[in-house]
């Protein structure tokens, strides 16, 4: 029975460390291949979908579903790869991005503008007469932030109050917040990935790239796809190593959520009546 105990103070210890429990898998969207792309932390690489046409936009709701923009649809994924189309009538989605509320944002390609969805699909729209949206992403505090073709990052608040958070880029694309709440952007046009504080200071992160997706991990390393066909990751310090490659023409990234502190406490608590009731036997 003490080696019962033990091991379920382990499966304790383990249950109660995120870090532990469950690694982030990175998604991918090629659409050169028609393929969703998922690569383990180890660079592990399998197809989790395919058959899609020029897949770009990628965003994880709360329970695990991806949401994958593709052609003029917009389709959801279970964690085991079933998909279905989300009838929401979409015309022709760019990028994706989930806000706080559990509203999927989607930047429209041939509008020009920013639609709202709620989970029963009723739309409006958050922003107009953009030209060539390109990524999309929330800061911490609920305001919207995308990539324009003319150079610019805009600035939406969650009242609707639009106004341009950084000029001059050379075809930006893809955007992503790291835990201090800096911007970094995918400049395409020049091949850097720029760093942007609080303040909109603007910084050159990495350069002699061809960039066009961003994304963080959970220990705060960005990954980058880039049109060359790889997939690099950098450290906080921008230190750059190959994740993947051999892509055809990798799109926005993703990574699988880690699970939420409750589920966290309620496998502890779980574990807890277990060996309580190990320990009263």
């Amino acid at each position: 029975m003490k080696i019962g105990t033990n091991c379920l103070a382990v499966a304790l210890a383990t249950a109660l460390s995120p870090a532990v429990a469950q690694a982030q898998n990175l998604f991918v969207s090629d659409s050169g291949s028609g393929n969703i792309y998922e690569f383990t932390p180890g660079g592990v690489q399998s197809t989790f979908a395919s058959g899609l046409s020029g897949p770009t936009g990628l965003a994880f709701d709360s329970v695990g579903n991806l949401l994958v923009s593709a052609g003029n649809n917009v389709y959801e994924l279970t964690p085991n790869g079933a998909r279905s189309t989300l009838n929401y009538g979409f015309s022709s989605p760019q990028s994706l991005a989930f806000d706080s509320a559990g509203n999927l944002c989607e930047a429209d390609l041939g509008s020009g503008n920013i639609y709202k969805f709620t989970p029963s699909g009723t739309r409006s729209t958050i922003a107009s007469g953009l030209v060539a949206l390109t990524g999309l992403t929330f800061d911490g505090t609920g305001n919207l932030f995308v990539t324009s073709g003319v150079g610019n990052i805009y600035k939406i608040t969650p009242g609707g109050t639009r106004s341009t958070f950084a000029s001059g880029l050379a075809k930006p694309s893809g955007l992503a917040f790291d835990s201090s709440g800096n911007l970094f952007e995918a400049d395409s046009g020049s091949g850097h990935i720029y760093e942007f504080a609080l303040d909109a200071t603007r910084s050159t992160f990495a350069s002699g790239l061809s960039p066009y997706g961003l994304a963080f991990d959970s220990a705060g390393n960005l990954f980058e796809s880039d049109s060359s066909g790889h997939v690099y990751e950098f450290t906080p310090n921008g230190t750059r190593s190959t994740f993947a490659s051999g892509l055809s023409q990798p799109a926005f990234l993703a990574f699988q959520p880690v699970p939420e502190p409750s589920t966290w406490a309620m496998l502890g608590m779980g574990a807890f009546a277990l060996l309580g009731f190990r320990r009263r036997k």
